[in-house]
């Protein structure tokens, strides 16, 4: 297994939406963890894996932003639970001396087996706290690849996804407009989507076909 990050440092709360079950605790800004896929003796066992990455802006600290981005290979597991979670805070600033508060996170998760048990959670909160004028989001974008045999993305396929990482970097830290920054994010999911797509063409065939699934949930103000 194979882990790969880097985090970065309207007037109503927003609904909660998770995808899957599997509920994990979640963490604290910029937190992965990762229990590993295989036990000691070698065998197929079970994978679990955090990210969390949570942002918070106020009057000392008018802009935060962060983001984070995940490779996980597990290889051959019976069952796998993974979750990934985006949380932004702005509070306390006002039309004349505004917050701006960035959370994003991708994590892509790799898994092979025939029969793999998956818990996939993916959840995203924006909220602004008496902060008129404020800028909030929080995006979770959740890449889930399954295949019925061991496969590993290869160096061609990290590089692009190292670039995406870095483009992800710049727009986090950008001053887009938030209705903007979201649809710069979905094109960059789209991006990763695509290259995940193209590598498990690759992967060894097998009667059960390779799939790439995304959970997205993005949250924010204005223009959610």
């Amino acid at each position: 297994m194979s882990s790969h990050r880097k985090a970065r440092s309207g007037n109503h709360p927003f609904g909660r939406r998770a995808l899957g079950i599997g509920l994990f605790a979640a963490g604290v800004a910029g937190v992965a963890t990762t229990v590993p896929a295989q036990a000691a003796t070698g065998a197929a066992h079970a994978a679990f894996a955090s990210d969390h990455v949570f942002s918070h802006a106020d009057r000392a600290h008018h802009t935060q932003v962060r983001d984070s981005f995940t490779v996980r290979q597990f290889g051959t597991v019976n069952a796998a639970g993974v979750r990934n979670q985006a949380n932004a805070v702005s509070a306390g600033c006002s039309a004349d001396d505004h917050c701006r508060s960035v959370a994003l996170s991708f994590q892509i998760v790799t898994i092979a087996g025939e029969h793999t048990h998956l818990n996939a959670s993916n959840y995203s909160d924006a909220a602004n706290k008496e902060c008129t004028g404020c800028q909030t989001l929080a995006g979770a974008y959740q890449f889930v690849v399954s295949t019925p045999t061991a496969f590993r993305l290869d160096a061609a396929t990290r590089r692009h996804l190292d670039d995406i990482h870095r483009r992800l970097d710049a727009l986090t830290r950008s001053t887009l407009p938030a209705a903007e920054l979201k649809t710069r994010a979905d094109s960059l999911a789209a991006e990763v989507t695509a290259v995940l797509n193209n590598a498990v063409a690759h992967a060894p065939k097998a009667k059960a076909r390779p799939t790439v699934t995304l959970h997205r949930h993005l949250d924010g103000w204005p223009g959610h």
